[in-house]
């Protein structure tokens, strides 16, 4: 009897959809990598099996990366599998061809990255000679309730409905491939040409990306204050006293973005202004109108990352992995992935029955008092079919994330959070407009200096009860003035100012950067109409952010996204090599939307390919004809004189040189250091210490010439051969003659860290380790010490504290595997037998419920 194979993108999906099934179509048995019944076998990936990679003989890893082997643009991909899923991907395959298989269901994730999987596990699958000609269907899931998934079987997509999706998948993989493989080489060769290994990654849409952070911390570090002045002046009226800030009635915009109507630019004026209305009688005119607003829109991805980001501080990936576990574990939210804010028009009952879920079931916690805004919204009539909400030509092939039917049960903290979001924007999205009175009163000094007062009275709340808004109280509103009233001018107060510098990003404004392409858009409606010619997809955003913090482009201080000294350079190079394909969001922006319109049928795979080949083949060609030592930019003065003739030191692209006393070089030293010592970029302030200090570390971050990772401390030493002083890594030499009956080492400066697990003494910081007071100096006793950087990890004191008192650490997620350069999670354990601290693994679930507990797994812990 013949059978249909459906192939999920992750286990949990394919049990969900036996799960759907079993009542339909029988029950199913249930064998090691898949599930059958008499009509379908169920199984799935674990999200990709297999990379595409170019054919053998177009193999840059074979070879050095040098520009020898550059451009490398393949007329064709071969596939190589993934190996830590082979397994899987074997299995896979061998039920797609198996005889009694005669039909194939895609029921990967209703996007571009799940029908990109399941092409290329088809295409794996096809036996060397012929063609397996299967027939192909595509499941498409918003929503995992077993209702839906049921629904999704009876609106199954055909083979080609899919086919333009499929061509963009792959469009976007390839051009992925050829960006960052020769993009990548080809900047690595050029900063390596003297010599070692500076890894320098690009991207089709990080490089972009980081370059609207970069433009931002340039604009920052440009800025010079200016300073200011406001004035605030008390009114007494009959009723009370109010408050007025002056302005300027007659002033207009113009291209200086700092000016304001209420600013004034000397002191004298502003001094002469409070002097000329102190105790003066003041003119009132008033004047109310009502004004309305509306809630926005029904989420997306990207306004739900935002929102999350802003509120929660929650990173873009925390909440994209959090809606994913709110639609996939708990079934309570729809398909997070999605770029549009609307509902199909036909949604209208299903709208109503969310309400009538939301209204009666017993919702856990906080949650529950949003019943009552349900109930009212279903009693009062609010969910109609309005544009607003229900627009079948502003829904993609998803639509806006709203609540299934399924009521939630137990959820964690931040999945409420986020649940919580998405029902309050859900039943708000209906309720009327919220209805304000604005009054707008200016007060007029000898009819001719203007203070304005404001007052805003909520009248009617609208959407915002949903939000726990209420009428505003009688004290939220301005001090009547009578008709006619002459107010008196009690005080007046001066404030010194100055302006601002525009603010750093957070991944909330980076979102909406990307979104608009560079562009920052609040305007629901113009963000919508950039929504296509966005930097990435709302899927794919946050890891992008993730990716270019974890290459070190990027760091996160609390909210803020901030660029480091690498950043600077790519971006420095980029420039000075012309390739301003590779830095300009917009142009990015441009070849997403070139994709969004392949997936609508209405673009040529090949003629975005060879688009994209063109600007590869360039994109080499200027990294390779660039024979000149220095690339222009704007460099950095040091404030740090030069160590050896007190000269300024200037930054050029590949170093910090003395520029002699003058600072045009006529009588200069001849001192300079390179800027990316083994492969790893000084930040400024770091050079800054180094010449000062002439040591500094452990730092992390360096490369071998091998492109392995290592952490080392700096040295500044002079050298009598040359007379000048040099860079030098220094692996702790001076920590080890001082371990080898070397001086006394004095940690009076210094709190314990905590008892040394083998001698009892105080473990304090010391180089590059944390040691034994009784391991250094002149009496050596133990030889307890522990790395300050293990494996690229940074162990924080907290963690030694940690360690010391309660023979473990905290999970640390990012130490990087020597020999895959993998990271990977690990407790750090002192092992009494082994006498030294080692990596702890979480121990790996247990298969059934009788089998016996394993311990965790245990590694020596190396620096």
């Amino acid at each position: 009897m013949s059978k249909t194979l459906i192939i999920a993108e992750k286990p949990s999906v394919a049990q969900d959809i036996v799960r759907a099934l079993t009542p339909v179509a029988g029950k199913f048995d249930k064998h090691d990598d898949h599930f059958e019944n008499e009509q379908y076998v169920v199984s799935s990936a674990v999200g990709h099996l297999v990379e595409i990679a170019a054919p053998e003989e177009y193999d840059v890893k074979r070879g050095k990366w040098s520009f020898a082997h550059l451009p490398v643009i393949p007329p064709h991909f071969d596939l190589n599998p993934i190996d830590k899923n082979k397994g899987r991907l074997n299995a896979l395959a061998k039920l797609i061809r198996r005889k009694d298989v005669t039909a194939l269901i895609n029921a990967c994730d209703a996007g571009r990255e799940g029908e990109l999987i399941f092409r290329l596990i088809e295409q794996y699958a096809q036996p060397a000679k012929g063609k397996l000609n299967k027939p192909i269907q595509r499941l498409w899931l918003q929503s995992m309730t077993p209702a839906a998934i049921r629904e999704g079987f009876e609106k199954l997509r055909s083979d080609a409905q899919m086919l333009p999706l499929a061509d963009a998948a792959r469009c976007r993989s390839e051009a992925d491939w050829l960006v960052g493989i020769n993009g990548t080489r080809a900047m690595t060769a050029f900063n390596s040409r003297d010599g070692g290994f500076f890894l320098t990654t690009v991207g089709r849409v990080q490089t972009p990306t980081l370059s609207i952070v970069v433009e931002r911390e340039e604009k920052i570090r440009k800025h010079v204050a200016r300073d200011y002045w406001e004035l605030r002046a008390n009114f007494d009226a009959q009723a009370g006293q109010y408050e007025g800030k002056w302005f300027d009635p007659t002033w207009k915009k113009n291209d200086d973005l700092e000016r304001r109507a209420d600013r004034l630019w000397t002191q004298a004026e502003a001094d002469e202004i409070a002097k000329a209305v102190l105790g003066k009688p003041a003119v009132v005119t008033e004047e109310s109108k009502p004004s309305t607003t509306s809630c926005g829109a029904l989420y997306d991805l990207t306004t739900l990352q935002r929102e999350a980001n802003s509120r929660f501080g929650f990173s873009a990936k925390t909440t994209l992995s959090i809606a994913q576990a709110l639609y996939e574990k708990h079934k309570v939210l729809t398909y997070p992935r999605t770029d549009s804010r609307f509902l199909p028009e036909d949604y209208l009952a299903v709208a109503k029955d969310t309400a009538k879920m939301l209204a009666t079931e017993d919702l856990p916690g906080p949650l529950a008092a949003l019943s009552q805004h349900a109930a009212t919204s279903l009693k009062e009539g609010y969910i109609k079919p309005t544009k607003k909400v229900f627009d079948n030509a502003k829904v993609s092939d998803h639509f806006a994330i709203i609540p299934t039917l399924q009521a939630p049960k137990a959820l964690t903290e931040v999945e409420a959070k986020l649940y919580d979001m998405v029902v309050k924007r859900f039943l708000a999205v209906f309720f009327p407009p919220a209805e304000f009175l604005v009054t707008t009163r200016i007060s007029k000094i000898d009819n001719k200096h203007h203070f304005q007062t404001n007052g805003k009275v909520l009248v009617k709340p609208g959407w915002l009860a949903v939000y726990g808004k209420d009428v505003d109280d009688e004290d939220a509103n301005l001090v009547p003035v009578q008709p006619d009233e002459v107010v008196r001018t009690e005080s007046v107060d001066v404030k010194a100012l100055q302006t601002k510098p525009p603010a750093r990003y957070t991944e909330a404004t980076l979102l909406s950067a990307m979104e608009g392409a560079g562009k920052l858009i609040d305007d629901d409606e113009l963000r919508e109409a950039m929504a296509e010619k966005g930097l990435g997809t709302p899927a794919t955003r946050a890891a992008t952010i993730e990716g270019l913090i974890s290459e070190k482009y990027m760091l996160r201080e609390g909210r803020e996204l901030i660029p480091t000294a690498k950043a600077f350079q790519l971006m420095t190079l980029l420039r000075g090599l012309d390739v301003e394909d590779l830095t300009r969001p917009e142009l990015t922006g441009d070849w997403e939307f070139k994709l969004s319109e392949m997936e609508k049928g209405r673009l040529k795979r090949e003629q975005f390919m060879a688009e994209i080949a063109a600007m590869t083949e360039k994109m080499v060609a200027k990294a390779k004809g660039y024979d000149r030592d220095t690339i222009p930019g704007d460099y950095a003065t040091l404030k740090t004189p030069c160590p050896k003739c007190g000269g300024i030191v200037k930054e050029n692209y590949r170093r910090f040189t003395c520029t002699g006393k003058s600072g045009d070089g006529s009588d200069a030293c001849g001192f300079s250091i390179g800027k990316i010592p083994g492969g790893r970029s000084f930040e400024l302030h770091e050079v800054e210490a180094f010449l000062r200090d002439k040591k500094i570390g452990p730092l992390e971050g360096f490369r071998s010439k091998a492109g392995w990772p290592f952490t080392a401390e700096l040295a500044l030493v002079y050298d009598d051969e040359i007379q000048n002083w040099k860079l030098e890594f220094d692996f702790g030499e001076d920590a080890k003659k001082a371990e080898n009956d070397g001086e006394p080492v004095d940690f009076s400066g210094q709190n314990s860290l905590g008892a040394c697990p083998k001698c009892k003494g105080h473990v304090y910081e010391h180089g590059a380790n944390y040691v034994c007071e009784h391991s250094v100096g002149a009496h050596v006793t133990c030889d307890f010490k522990t790395g300050k950087v293990i494996l690229t990890q940074p162990i924080e004191p907290a963690q030694v504290h940690k360690l010391l008192a309660d023979g473990k650490t905290d999970l640390l997620e990012n130490f990087v595997s020597n020999k895959t350069r993998r990271k990977f999670k690990a407790f750090l354990a002192y092992d009494k037998k082994e006498g030294k601290v080692v990596f702890e693994f979480e121990p790996r679930a247990a298969k059934a419920p009788a089998a016996k507990k394993t311990p965790a797994k245990k590694a020596a812990a190396k620096a």
